[in-house]
């Protein structure tokens, strides 16, 4: 095993790019930034092949979207891409009252690098694309099979829009990719992209009738642990859910949960029954219940859940915690992050038993990646 010498967290904001780093203790940290100040950057990524090779989805109202890309860790960054232009016929999808409306790009959500090329990164769009460059975000090209997958007439944007956000590359099956569309659903493909089929059997929404829909669910992130690829983890618009075969089946895991409403969920780096949510009041009461800032922990894969509190706010705290604001770093004693929509960004050294702040005051936390360093 390399030793590790530190982590660096990434940090995308609603006004630019934050890095933190700190040594292997995760108490003395260094921020730099902003990086693209002003702009939204929904997401920064590093690839697991080069940690020094980092990309974020820069995007604005007037200039809309840009992919930036760095060779050293984030002290300097070039712009490399900007043509996510749809392939072949633009078609048609649901909009919210269920008329059609034209598929139409608006931005990139997320960014994951190949596990072994540097050069070699996918994008999830709005809406719902998924883009891939071999080129280290110079040029991009659609693969066409999601979007054009004879379910997407019926899809329908959620609330923050149809976006494509998680982007899960199976480390086992090379071929294999998943990804989550609000408010599509969850879809699997197991030939590197060219052909998808939705996998929702079990998932229960209240605004569709038929308990049965392949498709039409608003799913808020998947998480997986890579030494076991057919276990797969859902945070979902109501219920939080579990498959133990790839996504061909889901059950509920609430249980306990004091609401079973949130974004973000994660597993622990070296457990891979261990998993952590951050549930919020409701679907539009978007912070904590009560007012405490709480992670809930199942060390049982969702069969029981424990509130963890210390060194969090436990009173008049209302903030949230997105779909990407959260990650696990691969040191021996698993640090667990999350950022807040209040610009606040923790660290638990300790599997979440008890929680520090990094940083306090960024703008609203759009993401969290974080690299062990070697």
């Amino acid at each position: 095993m390399v030793p590790v010498t530190g982590v660096r967290v990434l940090v995308g904001t609603r006004k630019g790019a934050f890095v933190l780093t700190a040594d292997g203790a995760r108490r003395d940290w260094q921020i730099d930034g902003p990086h693209f100040g002003g702009w939204e950057v929904y997401h920064v990524n590093a690839s697991p092949a080069d940690p020094d090779r980092l990309y974020a989805s820069q995007s604005g109202g007037w200039f809309g979207q840009l992919i930036q890309r760095s060779d050293d860790g984030g002290r300097t960054w070039e712009p490399v891409g900007n043509d996510f232009t749809y392939a072949g016929e633009v078609g048609e999808h649901l909009w919210y009252d269920g008329t059609p409306r034209p598929w139409e790009f608006k931005r990139i959500w997320h960014l994951e690098p190949s596990h072994d090329d540097p050069d070699t990164v996918y994008a999830g769009g709005e809406d719902a694309a998924l883009y891939r460059s071999t080129d280290g975000g110079h040029e991009w090209q659609e693969l066409t099979g999601l979007r054009t997958h004879a379910s997407g007439p019926r899809w329908q944007p959620g609330a923050g829009g149809m976006c494509l956000h998680t982007i899960i590359l199976d480390p086992v099956h090379r071929d294999r990719i998943y990804v989550a569309i609000s408010a599509a659903g969850a879809f699997r493909s197991d030939d590197a992209g060219h052909s998808w089929r939705p996998i929702n059997r079990g998932l229960v929404s209240g605004q569709i009738p038929d308990p049965d829909a392949d498709v039409g669910h608003c799913v808020h992130r998947l998480a997986m642990h890579p030494s076991r690829p057919d276990v797969l983890f859902m945070q979902k618009h109501w219920d939080v859910m579990r498959s133990d075969d790839g996504g061909g089946n889901w059950r509920e895991i609430s249980g306990d949960l004091p609401s079973d409403f949130g974004f973000p969920i994660a597993v622990h780096a070296h457990e891979p029954e261990t998993v952590y949510v951050v549930p919020i009041k409701s679907d539009s009461e978007h912070y904590v219940p009560d007012g405490r800032l709480r992670v809930y922990r199942s060390r049982q894969g969702g069969d029981a859940w424990e509130p963890l509190t210390e060194g969090l706010p436990q009173r008049d705290c209302y903030v949230n915690v997105l779909r990407d604001a959260m990650a696990v770093d691969t040191l021996e004693d698993c640090g667990i992050y999350f950022g807040t929509t209040g610009g606040q960004v923790y660290c638990s050294s300790d599997a979440g038993d008890s929680w520090a702040p990094i940083v306090r005051d960024l703008p609203a936390v759009l993401s969290v990646e974080v690299q062990a360093l070697p």
